[in-house]
Order: structure tokens, then C-alpha cells, then sequence
């Protein structure tokens, strides 16, 4: 069925909808979905089985249904009954929210931080109060969707830099001048590991402020669980930390850290704190224990590491071009929609399930299938993984997928 018909369809229980609005959904969208996609959304693919291995989450650390997590958040659904839905902003120092932001904070080595709605709103709140018009803010064209939409929340020109390059970023600062620069520590379509020691020498060097969403690396990097910034030493060299807590935190929330003397002025400029919902107090109870389930969980760190070198090797050994990240996300980058789904589908044809990215969340002819690891994984899980990218490596030919092929290219000159 064409796009236009199921507007048709759609007819009878809504009004016509603008004719500018059709245009542009049959101009840029129904080529896609009937071309490419063949009539069904790219990022669906068959049910997994009950012996599927789930490569499609991000529980790095299989942290949910812990118990301790779960007795605190039944503890809060049966006992906190006096508590009112409203604004994060309006919650007093005795609410549970504040505890867990300071908990946060004190886990991550910073003075203050603000819990909200998701790690979206997170970068989107903190860089509209930190930057405006008149402040650059610098952006890996790597970096999480949600620090551009912040960028354009703060008005603010963004200027982008090349991908994990300091030495381009050193160039850009110094011909436009200080402002913010916005890396993540784990990138999170490439599992790529920011070089952050080198960052960081280079905002010093301009007088810049950077912040650093440590999504993908707090839980699974630095001591005790405190992120990539811990890790090396450079917290108190950092101006911003944020992450979303839907990754090793397996919640649903977002925080980001500042200045205890920011606080209110956070508090009366950040739009998504401002007009979003504090989150319930089971929600605050649960991510509260996960903190304390994170903070004790070396053996799963360590053993995520470890399958982490292990399927790196093993899949790069069979040819796939994998060599963009070295962490716990592995993105096998098939490069059209169409040869991703092929990808995808032949995997699940198997039992292995990933997820599939493309634009926008990344470049055009960029798709992948990403592959996101948990500490979980058993010895036979894993041996089925490797059994199923090698029996489908002849079929998907990764060597012979754009990125390989640019590899090869940079490799000859």
C-alpha cells in the first residue's frame, strides 16, 4: 500500500490532514518506505524466541529484576502514598528525588547534580542553560542526537569537529574562540572510546568549558562505576557530566552534573526541567538501588571487558569491519538500509537479534546493526553468536561492505 493510502485509511476517524504536510511526507518519506524498506518499518523485525540471544538492549550488567532493586521499588508502591505528580522543580530538599541527585553526584566525584525525564532531556536541558546565542558549542560529528537538539535548544552555533580528533578541534577553537565542547565518552552507535585525556588538554588550552555524556560508559567504566572520567583521573577537569540511566542503570531517567551554585539558576532556565514531570517515587527508589548494585559489581565489569575483547576478536577475525569502537557496542555497519535489513534478517533467521540504527540516527548510507553486549552472556551464548556471523559472513559479505572497502582505500595511501 502506498504512503497516500494509508493516509486515506486514516480519513475516516481524522480530519484531512494540511496538504503541505502530505507533500512532504510522499516527497520524503514514502520512497523510503516503499523502496527501501519494502512496505514495513526498517527497525522491526521478527519475534524473538524464547532461545533468541538478545543483543538489542542496554542492561550491560543484567542488572534488572536484582533483587534489591525490586524490594525497593515494591517497598515504594506500597508504602509512599502521600506524594503529588508535579514538576521537578518544585520538589523540596526532603523528597527522595534530591538524595538520589546527590547520590549521583558524590558516585561520579561532582558537587551537584539534577535528575530528569531521560538522558534527552538531560543535554537538552543543561546546554540550553549553559549556552546561548553568543557561545559555540563544539560537537563530535559522532555525538548523541540529543546534544545537537541541545545546541538548537540554546540557539547556539554549533560547529562541528571531525570525529576523535583533538588536533581538529584544537584548530576550530582557535579560530572561532572558547565555548562548550560536547563529546561522549562511548559512542553509542560504535561502541568508540573518546580520547578524552587529549580533550581535555585542548578546551584547557582555549579556555573552553566540556561536557561529556558518559551514557555508555557510567556502570561499565572506572572505579566502582563512576564513568570514563573517573576512570582517568579527569573528573575534576571536567565541567558537565550527563548520562541517560536507561543504559547499565536499566531505568528511565536522565542526570546531568554542575556547580552547586548553578543550581537554581538550572532550575529557572532549563526547559525539560522546568515542564516535565518528576519521576514517580518507585522510579527514584529502584535507580537508587541500582546505584548501590552498580557500585559492587567489579566481577560484571570485568567479565563484560572480557567478552568484549573476545567478540571483538573473533568477529574481526571473520572479516567483519569493526575496527570504528572497542567497547561493549559493536556496530556492524552493512551501510544501505536495504543490505542492513538483509543483515539483520538472516542473524535473526538464526536466533541472534541486534538493533538495527540508521538515519537519522546516523549518516545516510551509514545503517548498521548494532550489537550491544551484556556481562550476562553465557559461554553458549556466545558460541552461538560467533557460529552465526561466521555461517553468514558468505552470505553478507562484510568485506565488501563500504566501510571495509574505505578502510582498504585509507590503508593504500
Amino acid at each position: 500500500m502506498t504512503t497516500l493510502g494509508m493516509l486515506e485509511l486514516a480519513a475516516p476517524k481524522d480530519p484531512p490532514l494540511n496538504p503541505a504536510l502530505r507533500a512532504r511526507i510522499q516527497r520524503d518519506f514514502a520512497p523510503r518506505w516503499e523502496g527501501h524498506w519494502g512496505g514495513k518499518f526498517v527497525l522491526h523485525g521478527s519475534q524473538p524466541g524464547p532461545n533468541a540471544v538478545r543483543l538489542d538492549g542496554n542492561d550491560y550488567l543484567s542488572v534488572t529484576g536484582h533483587p534489591d532493586i525490586v524490594s525497593a521499588q515494591v517497598a515504594a508502591l506500597t508504602r509512599n502514598t502521600e506524594f503529588v505528580v508535579q514538576s521537578g522543580v518544585f520538589l523540596l530538599a526532603q523528597h527522595p528525588s534530591r538524595a538520589f541527585e546527590l547520590e549521583m553526584a558524590n558516585w561520579v566525584g561532582k558537587e551537584d547534580a539534577l535528575v530528569c525525564q531521560s538522558g534527552y532531556s538531560a543535554n537538552v536541558g543543561l546546554l540550553q542553560a549553559i549556552a546561548n546565542a553568543d557561545t559555540p558549542v563544539y560537537i563530535d560529528t559522532m555525538a548523541h542526537t540529543s546534544l545537537w537538539e541541545g545546541a538548537h535548544a540554546a540557539r547556539a552555533p554549533a560547529s562541528p569537529f571531525r570525529h576523535n580528533d583533538p588536533d581538529h578541534l584544537d584548530r576550530v577553537l582557535a579560530k572561532k574562540g572558547p565555548g562548550v565542547v560536547v563529546v561522549d565518552s562511548v559512542y553509542s552507535t560504535t561502541g568508540a572510546l573518546c580520547p578524552l585525556r587529549e580533550m581535555v588538554e585542548v578546551v584547557e588550552k582555549h579556555g573552553a568549558m566540556i561536557l561529556v555524556d558518559e551514557s555508555h560508559s557510567l556502570g561499565t567504566h572506572g572505579p566502582r562505576g563512576a564513568g570514563l572520567c573517573a576512570e582517568l583521573g579527569l573528573t575534576d577537569r571536567v565541567h558537565f557530566i550527563t548520562a541517560s540511566l536507561a543504559k547499565a542503570m536499566a531505568g528511565r531517567a536522565g542526570f546531568f552534573t554542575m556547580p552547586a551554585s548553578m543550581r537554581y539558576y538550572v532550575l529557572s532556565s532549563s526547559f525539560p526541567n522546568i515542564f516535565s514531570s518528576c519521576l514517580l517515587p518507585h522510579e527514584v527508589a529502584g535507580l537508587r538501588a541500582t546505584v548501590g548494585v552498580l557500585q559492587r559489581a567489579d566481577a560484571q565489569r570485568e567479565r563484560l571487558m572480557a567478552i568484549t575483547r573476545r567478540l571483538r576478536a573473533s568477529i574481526s577475525d571473520m572479516g567483519y569491519p569493526i575496527h570504528q569502537g572497542t567497547e561493549q557496542i559493536i556496530a556492524l555497519e552493512a551501510g544501505t538500509e536495504p543490505e542492513t535489513m538483509r543483515l539483520r534478517d538472516e542473524l535473526e533467521a538464526r536466533g541472534v537479534f541486534g538493533a538495527i540504527f540508521c538515519a537519522p540516527a546516523t549518516s545516510r548510507n551509514r545503517a548498521m546493526v548494532r550489537l550491544t553486549l551484556s556481562a550476562a552472556l553465557t559461554e553458549a551464548e556466545i558460541e552461538h553468536i560467533e557460529a552465526v556471523l561466521r555461517e553468514v559472513a558468505p552470505i553478507v559479505q562484510p568485506w565488501e561492505w563500504p566501510i571495509a572497502r574505505r578502510a582498504r582505500a585509507g590503508a593504500a595511501d
